[in-house]
């Protein structure tokens, strides 16, 4: 006999009934076993490395805590490439960000500024129009405000209040494309007066020969 007519035979049941009956003996078996199995033993594993986790992040926070910040260092006028050094990647550096031109120091706030902090993106960049916008796009990391509208310019304004009672001041952004063409111009208006001096004297070198000979043919 075959299989079907075994189980029709044995339990007078066909073979639809009999194993649609016993799928539900085996879910009701698991349903059953699981109860009496204790959720901790499950989930300990996953507890232990949550637990671990959170005592790394606490001993780190702590450490940032604890660690000695410099004092400011002035640094007087700075360009922006210049400011990209002190992004935090460089721990000897001091942490700067910059708003409206104005250099901050924001080391006391590495947990925030620093590397894998939540606003690790403003650190080293005048992050004025991204603070104003609220925005963590980079193409917002500029000092470029046009554009902006009167409520967002307010924005920016009380985080500038902000960072002047918090942060110190150590300098200010300058670019080095406007220096450089000062320079020259200056360089160029000094070759200028002297060429004008060195031409006034040459005329009057002339003037005063030109007399004397006069002088000479008189006499």
């Amino acid at each position: 006999m075959g299989l079907m007519e075994v189980v029709e035979a044995y339990t007078g049941l066909s073979p639809m009934a009999f194993f649609t009956i016993l799928a539900l003996m085996v879910g009701v078996y698991k349903l059953v076993s699981s109860m009496f199995v204790d959720p901790e033993q499950d989930s300990k594993p996953h507890l232990r490395q949550q637990q671990q986790q959170e005592a790394q992040a606490r001993e780190a926070m702590a450490s940032m805590a604890t660690a000695p910040v410099p004092d400011p260092v002035q640094l007087g006028e700075v360009t922006e490439e210049q400011l990209r050094g002190y992004d935090g990647s460089d721990p000897q550096k001091p942490l700067l960000m910059a708003i409206k031109g104005h250099v901050y120091d924001v080391s006391r706030s590495r947990m925030f500024y620093g590397p894998g902090g939540p606003y690790s993106l403003f650190a080293g960049r005048d992050a004025s129009r991204a603070l104003a916008l609220m925005s963590f796009d980079s193409k917002d990391l500029t000092g470029n405000l046009e554009g902006l509208s009167s409520s967002e310019l307010e924005v920016l304004q009380d985080w500038e209040y902000k960072f002047m009672e918090k942060y110190a001041k150590v300098g200010q952004l300058v670019s080095g494309k406007t220096n450089t063409g000062d320079s020259s111009a200056q360089e160029t208006r000094v070759e200028n007066q002297e060429s004008e001096r060195e031409a006034k004297a040459g005329s009057l070198d002339l003037n005063n020969k030109t007399a004397a000979e006069a002088v000479s043919e008189g006499t």
